[in-house]
Formats: structure tokens, sequence, C-alpha cells
């Protein structure tokens, strides 16, 4: 199994907005699942929820790698090879 050229990216990150989603929370809207950047600990929502912001910010960002932030799930993906990693 070939390792994930991104996962360079990832450090020891706390969620920066525990709670939800940074930009739902000041938006006013609402999310579906919630994604952890594990470079800069930004919160996002999933591409499920209406606004995708997990996937907005890897692509405006530059930060490939997310782990899910949902209870009792343990699985990272990288955006920019869509792939679990």
């Amino acid at each position: 199994m070939e390792t994930d050229p991104h996962l360079d990216m990832v450090r020891p990150v706390s969620p920066n907005t525990p709670q939800g989603c940074e930009e739902c929370l000041r938006l006013g809207s609402p999310w579906v699942h919630l994604r952890l950047c594990l470079t800069c600990g930004h919160v996002g929502c999933c591409d499920s929820s209406p606004l995708k912001h997990a996937s907005g910010h890897a692509e405006n960002e530059g930060h490939p790698i997310v782990q899910s932030l949902e209870p009792g799930e343990d699985w990272r993906w990288c955006y920019v090879d869509e792939a679990m990693v």
C-alpha cells in the first residue's frame, strides 16, 4: 500500500470549534457531519452538508487531510487524492 504524500501536513491539532462547523456557526446554517482539518484544527461540515465547508477549506487553504469528528468514527480522508489515509 502506498503512503499518501500529503500525510506530512498532518499536525497534532485540537478542534477550533468542537461544538460545530466554524462557518455554519457564524452563518446559522445547518450541517450534516463534521470534519477536522489535521493541519490547522479547522472544523468544517461534510460534502453532504449544504455549504460543504470542510472541502472548501481544504481547497482554499491547501490543507488536504481531514478526520471525521463524528462519534465512533476513526478515519481520515485526503481531498487531493480522494482516498482514505
